[in-house]
């Protein structure tokens, strides 16, 4: 049957909620989102439905589909994030390079319009180990760039750390006051980081603070001799994920030091002090994702503080021409 290609709408979030329980029962990636998940990102801002986005449909069923996400504020090189699947049933019949041509399509003529003369490379992620979808980012030109690793802490039955906050600086839980203070404080410790640019209010609106999965209840500032905020902890749970699991998680969501308070435990107090109140609160784990290039040596502190490894991931990166 004829594959048609339409971009998608904020209609079909359903649809494309139910395409990504279907693949994530074969790939098992511990990824889980419900049709409200979705249907958040179908309503993002900055993604341009109607040029950004593809729906590749079978009759009415949506059976693969694409996205691409323009870069912000480039500076020597423009890398476009994008997110994509094929349904476990279609998989081997072409339509995982037709969805790379056409983002790698939109990513040139996006970087040609607004970035002209930067460098640029199209990114798409996956399983590391996954053997179907690197042998798609070999044949479509891809070479790995970044790994991640997927972290977890039973808080059941693993020994919390110990709590303990530095000398000079106060732990204060989240409050909306210092919600702009602490979104400046993330721009300050990330600013180091691969592939990081500054969050703005809309996107701090949306996928930080104001998301649906953000619980203040969970996050912690560390707060200096002035008032400003030196470290901070953001922590999310993703209903979609209990529903799928039984298990309630406490997402480490962002974590982050400025650059001035580093090398101080700001971190490790912060994280021991959210393991133990989501313990309190009867979560079952807590978990995270971090680079496994982190320059703060962020995967060691974790190790030591009682994460262990789940799973990995791996971006994979191609020049545009």
């Amino acid at each position: 049957m004829t594959l048609h290609l339409t971009p998608l709408t904020t209609a079909d979030a359903r649809d494309l909620a139910t395409l990504r329980d279907e693949v994530e029962h074969v790939d098992r990636t511990g990824l889980h989102e419900d049709e409200t998940d979705v249907s958040q990102q179908l309503t993002d801002p900055k993604l341009d439905l109607a040029h950004h986005t593809i729906g590749l449909r079978q009759g009415s069923q949506l059976v693969a589909y694409a996205m691409v996400y323009e870069p912000e504020r480039v500076g020597d090189i423009a890398r476009f994030e994008t997110a994509a699947t094929v349904h476990p049933d279609r998989r081997r019949q072409g339509i995982g390079t037709r969805l790379v041509d056409w983002m790698r399509g939109r990513a040139e003529a996006i970087r040609a319009a607004r970035h002209p003369g930067v460098p640029a490379e199209l990114l798409i992620d996956g399983l590391a180990g996954d053997a179907g979808f690197a042998a798609l980012a070999r044949h479509t030109g891809f070479a790995p760039r970044r790994y991640w690793f997927s972290m977890t802490h039973d808080l059941r039955a693993d020994r919390l750390p110990a709590p303990g906050v530095p000398d000079g600086l106060h732990l204060t839980p989240f409050e909306p006051s210092l919600d702009e203070a602490t979104r400046h404080a993330h721009n300050d410790a990330f600013r180091d980081h691969w592939n990081h640019t500054e969050t703005d209010r809309t996107d701090w609106d949306t996928w930080f603070t104001g998301a649906r999965s953000f619980r203040a209840g969970l996050s912690s500032l560390l707060l200096d001799a002035d008032g400003s905020v030196a470290a901070y902890l953001l922590a999310d749970e993703y209903v979609a994920d209990h529903a799928a699991t039984g298990y309630r998680a406490c997402t480490i969501g962002h974590l982050g030091t400025r650059q001035s308070h580093r090398g101080r435990g700001a971190a490790r107090a912060l994280l021991a002090h959210t393991l133990a109140e989501a313990r309190e609160q009867q979560y079952d784990k807590a978990e995270l994702v971090v680079d496994a290039a982190n320059p703060t040596g962020a995967l060691g502190l974790y190790e030591r503080m009682g994460f262990t490894t789940e799973r990995q991931f791996v971006t994979y990166a191609r020049p545009l021409d």
